[in-house]
């Protein structure tokens, strides 16, 4: 082995362990740095533009489109995840007073079943009304501090939010200034051919576009749809049932039909006979069909997956990393997929007799 050798093998040994290291102290505040790179991928377009419209120093370009990132993205967020707070504690308050009667609610969601139904729920244990009560008291009051505490994901704590949401506004300053030059770099040391590493940049960058951009406004619309006309038939907690239609949204093929179809089916089997049938005719004619015409727009057909695919990346990454993984399960798959793509694409053939 010679001297040459020697110090590459070393070089490579300590570029892993400072590699390693530098992961290890950004763990606490990696959702900051993770958003912050969502973000300045999602908002470069935008940054790109105004700099070829106006020609400003990059500085002010950058400080002007972080201010639009802060309007359009951030602040709504913030003042949706108050409101959120605020109504899961009155949602649960009402249920701890008995203002919101549960026990009465599945009492007479029970008697309006036929009796083979009945006695199917007697059968599975779920014949206990008492008890069932005491576990959705207990499922709202955790889902309320789930949403409370992870909406946004940026840690625990008010402190520990703070300092890591203007982390993210300073890394993204940063992202969007010197986004392009931090890329080059990048695929500088990547040690792959130049159309394969520009290939999965590509790759990367319409996956997260597609996911925060496209997935996200459709969520949210759905959201807000589903939101509406819970509000218009006088459902409680309204805006909370909305966040929970939006977070379903995400997913496909299930998606915030797993909240408003029970909520028809309980309408109509209590007798609210046209509240049930304008839910599921909104929820079939308008929340439905959402995703199949922003989707399309909004996503495009060269960068989604199968459903299938998206759907188990999506819960596997929100299982892993929480409220962030809807972004990175997705990801990862798409690179999983173009990674093995360019593997077989540069594979030599085997030559058969």
């Amino acid at each position: 082995m010679n001297h040459s050798s020697i110090q590459n093998k070393s070089l490579m040994v300590l570029l892993v362990l400072v590699t390693l290291a530098f992961i290890w102290i950004l763990l606490p505040f990696y959702g900051a740095v993770f958003w912050a790179v969502i973000l300045g991928i999602v908002f470069a377009p935008l940054q790109h533009r105004l700099q070829l419209k106006f020609g400003w120093q990059r500085n002010l370009v950058s400080l002007f489109t972080l201010s639009v990132c802060l309007v359009i993205a951030i602040l709504p967020v913030i003042i949706i995840s108050a409101l959120l707070v605020q109504e899961g504690s009155t949602l649960y308050k009402n249920i701890e007073s008995g203002e919101l009667d549960i026990a009465g609610y599945l009492a007479q969601f029970k008697h309006s079943l036929p009796p083979y139904f009945q006695h199917l729920l007697d059968r599975f244990g779920m014949g206990d009304l008492s008890g069932l009560r005491e576990k959705i008291v207990k499922g709202a009051m955790q889902g309320s501090e789930f949403f409370a505490t992870q909406a946004f994901s940026f840690g625990q704590g008010t402190f520990e939010f703070v300092v890591s949401f203007f982390i993210m506004l300073y890394l993204l300053f940063f992202f969007l200034r010197d986004g392009p030059e931090l890329a080059r770099k990048l695929r500088t040391a990547v040690p792959l051919e130049e159309h394969q590493k520009r290939r999965l940049q590509l790759k990367f960058n319409r996956v997260v576009r597609a996911t925060v951009k496209g997935n996200l406004l459709v969520a949210v619309t759905q959201g807000a749809l589903g939101g509406l006309i819970f509000w218009f038939l006088d459902i409680p907690s309204a805006l909370l049932w909305a966040v929970l239609m939006a977070f379903l949204s995400l997913l496909p093929a299930v998606g915030a039909g797993i909240v408003w179809a029970p909520v028809a089916a309980w309408f109509l089997l209590s007798g609210a006979v046209w509240q049930g049938v304008v839910l599921g005719l909104f929820g079939v004619f308008v929340i439905g069909l959402v995703d199949n015409v922003l989707r399309p727009i909004l996503v495009g057909k060269d960068t989604k997956m199968p459903d299938y695919l998206i759907l188990i990346s999506t819960l596997g990454g929100l299982a892993v990393f929480g409220l962030n993984g809807f972004v990175i399960g997705p990801l990862i798959a798409a690179l999983f997929i173009s990674s093995w793509a360019l593997y077989v694409e540069t594979k030599p053939r085997v030559q058969l007799p």
